[in-house]
């Protein structure tokens, strides 16, 4: 087991390279393009202004069609630095609208994503891969990928929801 200055030695090796760095950058100025994308290729969405750049545990922006809105809801783009991928979640504006709908998700068994094992402590309440693993070499088409699976799961959660009631 390592300790904390073990790890930041490492840490300092490793930045020392420069690699870490322009990766971050990379994968930041990624983000911020893809935040884009969505803002001009679906103007009736509200997307976030800001990105969330996390603590190297993901990085996300919302993209939030009115009718989840008008719920609590909204989805969120991320970017799941544990797993390497690219992943898309449904989530709550609080904790209470998120334990809200992820008791009545439960309760449905509706399983066609993934549902987390428990309101509390987690950020989302149903969460699906986008790009795993994400081919960093054609952004392009990784870009049509993580917006054909957004849009996919935006239209299977508007459509649950609008027969959930």
């Amino acid at each position: 087991m390592t300790n904390f200055a073990d790890d930041m030695r490492e840490f300092q090796s490793q930045l020392a390279l420069g690699r870490v760095q322009a990766a971050y950058q990379g994968l930041m100025q990624y983000m911020l393009d893809l935040k884009t994308h969505f803002t001009n290729q679906f103007p009736d969405y509200a997307v976030s202004g800001s990105l969330y750049q996390g603590t190297m545990d993901m990085t996300y922006f919302a993209v939030v069609p009115e009718t989840l809105k008008q719920r609590g809801l909204k989805i969120a783009v991320v970017f799941v630095y544990s797993s390497f991928c690219f992943e898309v979640w449904l989530s709550g504006y609080n904790r209470q609208v998120q334990a809200r709908y992820w008791q009545i998700l439960k309760d449905s068994g509706w399983d066609k994503y993934r549902l987390v094992p428990a309101p509390k402590g987690f950020d989302s309440i149903l969460e699906c891969p986008l790009a795993d693993p994400p081919d960093f070499g054609d952004l392009d088409a990784l870009t049509a990928q993580i917006e054909q699976g957004t849009l996919a799961f935006i239209q299977d959660v508007e459509e649950f929801l609008a027969k959930a009631g």
